[in-house]
């Protein structure tokens, strides 16, 4: 069953719990930070932007996870393969950073030592700004990005946690933006041109429970020429009202059940660079998955650990849309993504 939300309204209560659980195809319900009753410290917002084309990707995030900050900024290049991530932290930002309670209006720009990132709107879309001084061997890393077009439906859920009733996670993922601008490291120019080129928002708020891994895989880009976007996941929470799998056609949403990343095994461990294979309860979705780079972190300090592997690579299947047509999807680059965290 997937419950579709259709009301506008509050997110919470005045007790800090969820009033609606489910999907919806727009950012309906109104978070406040001020509505939570939960500990400052469980207390998780971030805005992450992945700019990306066949051959490269940028990816930034900006994120206030209450006792620990993070500011991150990854450049990936597919034609070698090759990734580099830099991820600045602080200690207690506590909500100062002032991440926006909506994706579609306020700005959040920070700095630090050697570097200043910055996401704002602007009356044509949304500009992406980095620099970062010693980003790879010396090397300087800035550009600038503008997000424009935004499409019509986006994927939002509102997800409860089994036994923690003041905790949820209020996402919005913004696919098939299209991406225009430039990111230099040293010598080397990386150009993202509109018509090959998009980006994807994660707007994640929320409250969350000390243990949890999810499973995440986006991508975006033209099929036939026309705008196509895939948004999958699961495993953290309480989904029975609804996944958070659907596909994007032109700008409209078509909504899927439940989606299985198909990881492959070998001796009882996941081997993320062989071949996945997605498939949906539904029959649906059909994708395989053949990896190029798996952008592989570990960091831990005491009681605090994450595990991640975001495997970029490309999706190749068919997915029927809500009124039964059939799109074939033929190499299409995105990324699939396993995290373990502990915070």
């Amino acid at each position: 069953m997937q419950h579709r939300m259709t009301q506008p309204g509050p997110l919470l209560d005045e007790r800090g719990r969820l009033l609606q659980t489910g999907y919806a195809t727009g950012a309906l319900l109104t978070y406040r930070r001020a509505d939570i009753r939960a500990p400052w410290y469980r207390i998780k917002e971030w805005d992450y932007y992945l700019v990306l084309c066949d051959t490269h990707a940028l990816a930034l995030t900006i994120a206030d996870n209450g006792y620990m900050g993070l500011d991150s900024v990854s450049l990936l290049d597919f034609t070698r393969p090759w990734q580099k991530t830099v991820s600045p932290m602080q200690l207690l930002p506590r909500g100062r950073k002032r991440l926006p309670e909506t994706s579609a209006q306020g700005d959040v720009a920070v700095s630090g030592r050697g570097y200043a990132l910055s996401f704002r709107h602007e009356k044509d879309g949304r500009l992406l700004r980095v620099r970062m001084e010693n980003f790879d061997k010396g090397r300087m890393l800035e550009g600038e990005i503008l997000l424009r077009e935004e499409p019509r439906d986006s994927m939002v859920i509102a997800t409860p946690f089994p036994g923690a009733p003041r905790a949820f996670y209020y996402n919005q993922k913004i696919n098939c933006l299209r991406a225009q601008g430039e990111v230099r490291l040293g010598d080397t120019r990386y150009a993202f041109a509109p018509e090959s080129a998009f980006g994807t928002l994660d707007w994640g708020r929320g409250v969350w429970t000390y243990r949890n891994t999810w499973y995440w895989g986006s991508a975006s880009g033209l099929v036939d020429g026309v705008p196509f976007g895939l948004n999958i996941g699961y495993g953290f929470g309480d989904t029975s009202a609804a996944s958070e799998n659907m596909v994007f056609y032109d700008g409209v949403a078509h909504k899927l059940s439940q989606v299985d990343f198909g990881i492959p095994q070998a001796g009882g461990r996941d081997d993320f660079l062989k071949p996945w294979r997605m498939t949906s309860d539904d029959g649906r979705f059909s994708m395989d998955f053949t990896p190029v780079l798996d952008r592989a972190s570990r960091a831990s300090a005491l009681v605090v650990e994450s595990v991640q592997h975001q495997v970029f690579g490309r999706f190749t299947g068919t997915v029927v849309l809500d009124d039964g047509r059939i799109v074939r999807v033929q190499d299409l680059m995105g990324f699939a993504e396993k995290v373990k965290n502990r915070w």
